[in-house]
């Protein structure tokens, strides 16, 4: 498939804090995606998960759905129990056409937790990768079976955070595992997205683009700030408004083709959703024309 540009609802109502942009209603999201010119969103809090019922909320803005954040937790159970689990997002995916599976392990994950700062973060020894691969990789293997496509989602606050990380876990694991590639997170994790895009494109499937405040997030590591209280301060923001050079990371990966997607969370009542979704937009229209890529 070509290049297309998504978005996630994430710019006008938090998951990790459902009181950010709690008051938004889903249509207002919908209705000022479509005015940007996304074609697909990905899921939120405030989609409904029935088939038919999620088809119906999207179709009238023109949108399709494109997949959305699934937590995991391998660490706690084998590959079998966790596909049990996803049965219900399995067959959600399905029905609505799209081959996107995000995942990300949550079991002892705390970026939804204002309370502990990021340096608490957990982490995997050395010797446990190796299982933790063996799991996620039988586990993609059996979301390929049904027509997905796993695409782990290395975020702060996780045992998937920094560069070293992701490292660990490519070599981990075999090629049914894809990475989501995130902007925003490499960075502020310490890994250079265009780096990881040039390594790892063969592995890359979907793509989010959000860029990073580079005062904020030196305040956020100086004084060991929760993911939240960051995200709070304005860390995160869309592309074109940050530190983030979009040009190198999209050069990086030609020859790809699938969802770009602006997931750049922010609090509504400091900065308009539909101004910054706007901007993300045109700032990606025109790197990713100045890539070959569109």
């Amino acid at each position: 498939m070509p290049i297309r540009i998504g978005a996630n609802p994430i710019g006008w109502s938090n998951d990790d804090m459902p009181e950010i942009g709690g008051d938004t209603p889903l249509e207002t999201c919908l209705a000022e995606a479509r005015e940007v010119g996304f074609e697909g969103m990905e899921l939120g809090n405030k989609f409904p998960r029935q088939p038919e019922a999620l088809k119906a909320a999207l179709a009238p803005f023109g949108l399709v759905c494109v997949g959305g954040w699934h937590s995991i937790e391998l660490l706690e159970r084998d590959e079998h129990a966790e596909f049990a689990a996803a049965r219900a997002h399995i067959d959600l995916l399905k029905a609505m056409g799209t081959s996107v599976f995000i995942v990300a392990e949550t079991s002892n994950a705390i970026h939804g937790d204002k309370s502990r700062p990021l340096s608490r973060r957990p982490r995997l020894a050395d010797g446990d990768w190796a299982e933790y691969g063996r799991r996620i990789t039988a586990y993609a293997e059996m979301l390929r079976a049904e027509g997905l496509q796993l695409d782990y989602h290395h975020h702060m606050g996780t045992i998937v955070q920094s560069g070293a990380d992701i490292d660990h876990f490519m070599a981990s694991t075999g090629p049914a595992v894809h990475l989501l590639l995130d902007t925003g997170h490499a960075t502020w994790g310490g890994s250079d997205p265009a780096d990881l895009a040039h390594r790892y494109r063969n592995r890359i499937s979907h793509v989010h683009t959000k860029d990073v405040r580079a005062a904020v997030r030196a305040r956020s590591d100086a004084e060991d700030w929760s993911f939240l209280d960051s995200v709070l301060e304005g860390v995160y923001t869309v592309p074109g408004d940050g530190m983030i050079d979009f040009p190198s990371v999209f050069k990086a990966l030609q020859g790809y083709s699938g969802w770009v997607i602006v997931e750049a969370e922010q609090d509504p009542k400091k900065v308009n959703p539909l101004t910054y979704a706007k901007a993300g937009y045109a700032h990606l229209k025109k790197v990713l024309a100045e890539a070959g890529l569109a």
